[in-house]
């Protein structure tokens, strides 16, 4: 893969055209603070069984900068991480975090800006005590992550490209972004009403008259 950070200008609503329901996140997989920038990266994938976060502490120091981490937690009672571990993850230069848990120190975070996709916020941590193995396989949201797929998280949703489709999903998706770019909404609208009311007629329902 030459350019992944051609990412970060491919919406989320695209790469879904591309690649169907199975590889976008649940929506209780959002962003936990208003006006979110988009992120695109690698995933660096995380297993936190229920009520631990020691491996997610841990993968700031292991993942790369310009990484997703992605992980996959065992319940939403206690938190993952806090206001220091996002600010050592953001010094660290990694992208964001994609969580199918919570957080604490939301005003924190919300206030050094760092990216945080997860389905909400509980003021207790989780203990430190369950080592698993970094960089393996992951549920989040719904969704199969492995190491180096691309993961691209904005107010839309949370998409994940799979790394060995990265290049042609991109190459595609950039011609479709091309495409709509040089399309007027006039010229939209009159293809757009000949295929409905070319469905509908296919389904037996004649179209309204203009």
């Amino acid at each position: 893969m030459n350019d992944i950070s051609g990412f970060k200008d491919i919406p989320p609503t695209t790469l879904a055209d591309f690649l169907g329901r199975e590889q976008v996140m649940d929506i209780g997989i959002r962003p936990l603070w208003p006006s979110m920038p988009r992120i695109a990266g690698p995933a660096f994938t995380v297993r936190c069984p229920a009520g631990d976060n020691l491996m997610l502490h841990a993968a700031i120091y292991r993942a790369e900068p310009g990484s997703v981490v992605v992980v996959q937690a065992g319940d939403v009672d206690y938190a993952l991480a806090g206001g220091n571990v996002c600010a050592v993850a953001r010094r660290r230069g990694i992208a964001g975090f994609v969580l199918d848990g919570v957080i604490r120190d939301l005003a924190e975070v919300r206030e050094m800006g760092f990216p945080v996709f997860a389905r909400g916020v509980i003021p207790i941590p989780g203990t430190k005590a369950a080592v698993e193995p970094l960089n393996r396989d992951v549920r989040c949201g719904g969704v199969t992550v492995r190491a180096g797929d691309i993961v691209v998280a904005d107010e839309e949703g949370v998409v994940v490209t799979p790394h060995g489709r990265a290049e042609e999903v991109l190459s595609a998706s950039r011609a479709k972004l091309a495409k709509e770019a040089a399309e007027s909404l006039d010229e939209w609208e009159a293809a757009h009403r000949a295929r409905i009311d070319r469905i509908l007629s296919e389904k037996g329902s004649a179209p309204d008259p203009a």
